[in-house]
């Protein structure tokens, strides 16, 4: 029985060694049929074999039908709202309407005011401005900034209401009363953590509403960075201004200067920016125009934000320590 049960292995084991002895001639290489080189150098020692299987021609598209990334692209909702906000911006979504939102004929004017600021700015701004982030504490500096950001209250109230825009104006009474009272004189912002909307607005931008779209960069001395549109309405400005109201001339020089140090010390934050920038005044004119234009198509579009971006404010007239001519 036991002869009998090992009778077909041993047939089995037979036939395995007889098949192992017999050469395989028509295999092709795996590695060639399943693996495609896609690079341009073609390695000599690997080429495959004639009769290798090669990967199937695409194909031809239907006629009429629509390529893959064509048709993403047309699906593509975040694509489209960026052109939307471009062309709103600048009309067009081509480099000339780009361009044209840059209006600099008084270039080279402009450098040599430039290179005159940039020179007082080395010389006196920036040396305070460190000094002043280095000894004053942060939350010190905070209460400044929010006093004089609540100061401007009035000039934003006076536009919003220029621009028809009733609703923000009261917003903004009711959030300079809050800060100016519950604040302690605006040194702190209640306001902003009840959630009233914290905007700006000045003479310049309602002229820009009122129709004056475009208009040509200038830079003043001192100033900076403004437009003609935007020199007008520094006018506008002065009179609605807290501190130029203030008949005590060194309380109000010395308000005006502490102004200037706490906008220069908000702009630190820029300074690498700048420093290593091929033209500053390139990056100065292009950012703070762009900045402009966007704040003006906000208030045409009715889409008013809540505060703002200090970095890219102007010096506020307020803040220069020109005689009061209300006296």
């Amino acid at each position: 029985m036991n002869v009998l049960r090992t009778l077909p292995l041993i047939a089995l084991a037979a036939m395995l060694s007889a098949c192992a002895g017999k050469p395989v001639r028509d295999a092709a290489p795996v590695a060639s049929a399943t693996v495609v080189d896609t690079s341009p150098v073609v390695d000599i020692d690997h080429v495959p074999p004639a009769d290798a299987a090669q990967p199937a021609a695409a194909a031809p598209a239907p006629a009429g039908a629509v390529p893959v990334e064509a048709a993403d692209a047309a699906q593509d909702p975040v694509a489209d709202s960026t052109e939307d906000d471009f062309d709103a911006l600048y009309g067009s979504s081509t480099n000339t309407a780009a361009d044209a939102a840059i209006y600099d004929p008084w270039e080279g004017f402009n450098r040599r005011v430039h290179r005159f600021n940039m020179a007082v700015d080395t010389a006196v701004a920036r040396p305070l401005a460190t000094a002043y982030t280095n000894v004053v504490p942060r939350f010190a500096r905070t209460g400044v900034s929010n006093f004089f950001s609540n100061l401007r209250s009035p000039v934003t109230i006076a536009n919003q209401l220029l621009q028809g825009r009733p609703d923000d104006a009261w917003n903004t009474l009711g959030r300079f009363l809050m800060n100016s009272t519950l604040g302690i004189g605006g040194l702190f912002d209640p306001a902003s953590k009840a959630r009233v909307d914290n905007r700006r607005e000045d003479f310049g931008q309602t002229l820009g509403a009122w129709g004056w779209r475009q208009s040509r960069y200038v830079e003043l001395p001192f100033f900076g960075p403004r437009t003609v549109r935007d020199v007008f309405g520094l006018a506008g400005d002065i009179p609605l201004s807290p501190i130029r109201t203030i008949e005590e001339d060194k309380v109000r020089i010395g308000l005006q200067g502490l102004q200037l140090v706490d906008t220069r010390a908000q702009l630190m934050a820029l300074d690498d920016i700048r420093d290593s920038a091929v033209d500053e005044y390139a990056l100065t004119r292009d950012a703070w125009l762009q900045r402009r234009n966007y704040q003006i198509q906000n208030d045409l579009r009715g889409k008013h934000e809540r505060g703002g971006d200090e970095h890219d404010a102007p010096i506020p007239v307020d803040a220069m320590p020109m005689p009061n001519f209300g006296n």
